[in-house]
């Protein structure tokens, strides 16, 4: 036998209203993706969606970083290419003035002359020496003085950074750039440093002597400073390549966080068009089924 189950005024009440209120609940749901653009607004609305755009927003910070790390290494490198292109032209000038000093035929005059445009030239290459980048010196390695500091008799043009130091920059998960270079190597140390050596060939200019056994040190100079210029090349080009698969990275990790979290705006239009006509519907069944009773009018 069959049992008939009773159906009552309230049951159905309180069934069309549970519907009624399913219906506004998603229809609000929707207007929220369309008010935000986004398909998760609440870590409720997809857990495992969630999960997936913290991560790739942690990816982004982490990109964020490493592209501005790139971006400070290549203006570091930048400005001791600079430095050492313009050293490199000084010193050939100097080698210039120190082969015309060779002269027999040269006067005394012609001599001092030569002497007073070497020594603007070692000013201005220990000025080069001495470059820095907002704030720091970029042939100091990690020390923060200048380079070097003007000949007296106690210390000749001494190295005042660390050798051993080096200024680097992350780029990449296990990619680190060095940025700066070590003055000493440059430029020398001391009494070997190329500042000294052109000390000796403004001596000699002044004393009437041939400057041109110092050319031999000029040259070794020279060619330390062509092998850097040769390594910060091949350092920039390293920077280049790092920036390169950041953007890239970037830009993969930006399309792949829209894919989860954008919403599709005309699909999203249609589909609170249609909830609002059922919920329209709802409401409408509602009142036909929700009849008032005699106990409504005598309250």
């Amino acid at each position: 036998m069959s049992t008939i189950g009773r159906v009552t005024h309230f049951t159905v009440r309180n069934s069309t209203l549970a519907n009624v209120q399913a219906n506004l609940t998603k229809m609000s749901e929707l207007q929220a993706q369309m008010s935000s653009g986004k398909k998760i607004n609440l870590a409720s609305d997809d857990p495992a969606g969630t999960a997936d755009v913290l991560r790739l927003q942690g990816e982004q910070r982490v990109l964020d970083q490493y592209r501005r790390n790139a971006d400070d290494g290549e203006a570091w490198l930048t400005t001791v290419g600079t430095a050492l292109t313009t050293s490199l032209s000084s010193i050939r000038k100097a080698r210039d003035l120190t082969v015309q000093g060779g002269d027999g035929a040269l006067g005394d005059n012609s001599r001092i002359a030569l002497a007073q445009e070497i020594e603007g030239i070692r000013d201005a290459l220990l000025s080069q020496a001495n470059t820095t980048y907002l704030g720091r010196p970029v042939f100091a390695g990690t020390a923060a003085a200048p380079a070097f500091a003007a000949a007296d008799a106690a210390t000749p043009y001494t190295f005042n950074g660390v050798a051993a130091g080096s200024v680097d920059r992350t780029v990449a998960s296990g990619t680190t750039i060095r940025v700066d270079s070590t003055g000493s190597a440059v430029y020398g140390d001391g009494a070997d440093s190329v500042f000294a050596v052109l000390d000796g060939v403004i001596a000699t200019l002044r004393a009437g002597g041939d400057p041109t056994d110092q050319l031999d040190a000029i040259d070794g100079h020279i060619d330390n400073m062509l092998a850097e210029v040769s390594s910060v090349g091949a350092r920039q080009n390293q920077i280049d390549s790092a920036q390169s698969q950041i953007t890239d990275n970037a830009l993969t990790a930006t399309t792949r966080l829209s894919a989860i979290q954008d919403v599709d705006l005309a699909q999203i239009i249609l589909d609170l068009g249609s909830q609002e006509v059922a919920y329209k519907g709802a409401l409408g069944a509602a009142a036909k089924v929700l009849q008032p009773t005699l106990l409504d009018f005598l309250r």
